[in-house]
């Protein structure tokens, strides 16, 4: 066997072996995206409806000057809380959220506010790491399968950071990935507090908000559903976070497999022309061969 024909085998072994890894995380993803999607929706009505509740609460106040809800006159420092996977295989997911996050940073950076990072993910722990940016607070293990205790440990430090006046913490952003499609997934940034209140004469999209009767008063009623409103928040900006996670993992493996399966074809056809062109060069050999022998045969009998 040539040179070339064993390189080019030891490659198709190489491509053979990638392909079936790439396959099977293709087939893990796919049976947890399902599960994700369902854990997604089932979250989704308890922070629309919590949302709707904290939005009737201020909408039917005249004034509120709660401090989740007052803008800072003097911003000095923003939160923010950039969420990433904990493993690979998942293409641009995490590339385009932190992308997503080093615009907000530049943004901010032009209102002279110092922003205070958060990560959620060991991909994000370790490029900020990398780079040698300061981390305020860091979170792994639960990318792929979130859990609300886990938006809690999120959300304490952040609500402990933004209600303590001494930390100088004036704003709450959180970067994540909006599930779109099993297709698309968006890169996102939120701001979760102060809340952004607007006036508006358009009626509410889920329809008109329900009224209430507050007691004892608007403050500590702010002061139990917010909490509970900023946790809510993260928590199904996680579950979305999980699965465009997932449908990114799928997406990039599926393509990976196909490329793999592509250069397999391309290998084949090398190692085949190789080992054609081995076979012509034995036959030329052989035949050669014969001819001398059959020339120094004639000249032995003259």
């Amino acid at each position: 066997m040539g040179a070339k024909l064993r390189a080019v085998r030891q490659r198709i072994s190489s491509v053979r072996s990638i392909s079936q890894i790439t396959r099977a995380q293709e087939l893990i993803a796919s049976s947890r995206i399902v599960k994700a999607q369902q854990r997604m929706r089932a979250a989704e009505p308890y922070a629309r409806e919590l949302t709707r509740a904290v939005e009737a609460v201020v909408s039917r106040s005249a004034s509120v000057t709660h401090p989740l809800t007052t803008e800072r006159q003097h911003i000095r420092k923003a939160a923010i809380l950039i969420l990433t996977s904990d493993s690979g295989f998942c293409g641009a997911y995490n590339a385009n959220a932190l992308r997503e996050a080093a615009r907000l940073r530049a943004a901010l950076a032009e209102r002279n506010v110092e922003p205070v990072i958060y990560v959620a993910g060991l991909k994000g722990i370790g490029w900020h790491r990398f780079r040698e940016l300061a981390l305020a607070g860091q979170w792994s293990g639960f990318s792929s399968t979130p859990k609300y205790q886990n938006a809690v440990d999120l959300a304490a430090p952040l609500l402990e950071a933004f209600s303590d006046e001494t930390s100088g913490v004036d704003e709450l952003h959180l970067v994540g990935t909006e599930f779109v499609s099993m297709l698309t997934q968006r890169p996102s940034v939120r701001r979760l507090l102060p809340m952004e209140i607007e006036d508006t004469t358009e009626e509410a999209p889920h329809g008109p908000l329900p009224q209430y009767e507050f007691e004892p008063g608007t403050e500590e009623v702010l002061d139990a559903l917010l909490p509970q409103y900023v946790t809510s928040r993260i928590f199904f900006a996680l579950l979305e976070a999980a699965a465009s996670e997932l449908a990114s993992r799928r997406r990039a493996m599926k393509a990976a497999t196909d490329n793999a399966a592509d250069l397999l074809e391309t290998l084949t056809r090398e190692a085949n022309n190789a080992r054609q062109a081995e076979i012509t060069q034995e036959i030329s050999e052989i035949v050669g061969g014969a001819n001398a022998l059959a020339d120094a045969s004639a000249g032995s009998e003259s």
